[in-house]
């Protein structure tokens, strides 16, 4: 329980900036593992850890997802190397959602004062996008615009499709030059790369396709078939949007020149991987399959659905007596749900429903204070802006307490 309201307290938008210094030279292990992830930062906040003693702390400052570029540039003047080589790498955006626009971590001006500070960083600067033009000219990295691919020949082709190497075969059995007896015969290749490359080309009937050996399974990851993510044909994406094969129609998911006919199909789609792809690429994808997507999902990046502006403007209010708690979980994030719904969320019968409302501003203090009592949401409680002062100065005096001391539970 103790850990859990320390990383709560890091979290908390509204720790004073001396209780937060203090918070990370005490406890630097749980602040730095929460100080990338803090949404709400004053400028009192930010500055207490810029000018913190640790170099741990200060690099985790640099890799914060929700401070601003101006402040982020602060840090540029570090003493610790460290510190310079998280900033020229720049903050992990892998779990921010794609269709909000990435804020540029550094002004560019600050770029060319860490490569001028340490040269060492040019490896790292080198693979960081935002880096400006010119420096990265300056570091050697290729700017020009990548040429387009010129056709593959088909000479070059079939010379592929007749190598021993299986993902030489998969890749030739994908270009349009092959000869229709090069394509019948990799539709019988050993491999099932190789036969699923074949049984995605775009020349071939439903029928075609079906004779082929190919497998793809729910969880199988397979390379989406460009023609059918490229194509702006409404006939062609049809075709795959009602294709039998699997592949086809994740492949067209992809393709972000859907009508709104297309996606309403595609978001009725038996295949969970299909709909994954079109909730992630497309704005309005119907709220519903956005929720069912989510409550389907196990991989690391579901999380981004929660930022899908559908699913945000649904009113998720109404998701108060859905019978999956990570569904009624989610009425708490909506801005007009009452104070009366989020106390009633905070006593569900499922922990992960009762930690969701614990930090919620509109929960009663009355309320917020038994959940912070509670080991199953003490640690969210301890993340609420309204927790009162001396509280927050109590979970450190805790943690600090010699029959606390070594790892914190």
């Amino acid at each position: 329980m103790l850990r859990s309201r320390l990383r709560g307290l890091a979290r908390n938008p509204r720790i004073p900036a001396d209780l937060l210094a203090r918070l990370a030279h005490e406890q630097p292990k749980e602040a730095a593992r929460t100080i990338p992830y803090r949404k709400e930062w004053t400028g009192e906040q930010f500055a207490a850890l810029a000018g913190h003693p640790l170099s741990k702390v200060r690099a985790a400052l640099a890799e914060a997802l929700y401070i601003t570029a101006e402040q982020r540039a602060v840090l540029v003047e570090d003493p610790d190397l460290t510190v310079l080589r998280v900033l020229a790498e720049g903050p992990d955006y892998f779990f921010v959602w794609a269709f909000k626009p990435r804020p540029t971590p550094l002004p560019d001006r600050a770029y060319w004062r860490l490569y001028e500070r340490s040269p060492k960083l040019a490896l790292h600067l080198t693979v960081n996008p935002f880096v400006p033009v010119e420096l990265q000219e300056r570091l050697g990295v290729d700017t020009a615009p990548a040429a387009e691919k010129p056709p593959v020949s088909r000479e070059e082709a079939e010379e592929q499709a007749a190598s021993d190497n299986e993902w030489t075969r998969s890749c030739a059995a994908a270009e349009a030059a092959l000869s229709a007896g090069t394509v019948a015969r990799l539709a019988g290749d050993p491999s099932p790369r190789v036969r699923l490359a074949v049984s995605m080309r775009p020349e071939l009937t439903e029928e075609q396709r079906a004779a082929i050996d190919y497998h793809v399974g729910r969880d199988d990851r397979i390379t989406p078939a460009d023609w059918a993510v490229e194509t702006r044909d409404p006939a062609e994406q049809a075709r795959c949007a009602r294709s039998a094969h699997i592949g086809l129609r994740r492949s067209v998911a992809c393709n972000p020149h859907l009508s709104a006919g297309l996606i309403a199909m595609l978001a009725g789609d038996d295949d969970f991987a299909v709909r994954l792809l079109l909730c992630e690429r497309h704005l309005d994808v119907p709220p519903d399959t956005v929720l069912t997507t989510f409550l389907e999902a196990t991989t690391m990046t579901r999380g981004r659905l929660l930022q899908h502006p559908s699913l945000l403007a649904s009113g998720l209010a109404r998701l108060a007596g859905h019978p999956d708690p990570q569904a009624r979980a989610l009425a708490v994030r909506d801005p007009d749900a009452g104070p009366e719904l989020v106390e009633r969320l905070s006593r569900d019968p499922d922990p992960l429903v009762r930690g969701r409302a614990a930090d919620d501003p509109r929960l009663p203090l009355d309320r917020l204070l038994e959940l912070f009592e509670d080991p199953e949401t003490a640690g969210p409680a301890a993340a609420s802006p309204n927790l009162p002062i001396p509280l927050m100065h109590r979970i450190l005096s805790d943690a600090a307490a010699p029959e606390n001391q070594g790892t914190p539970t």
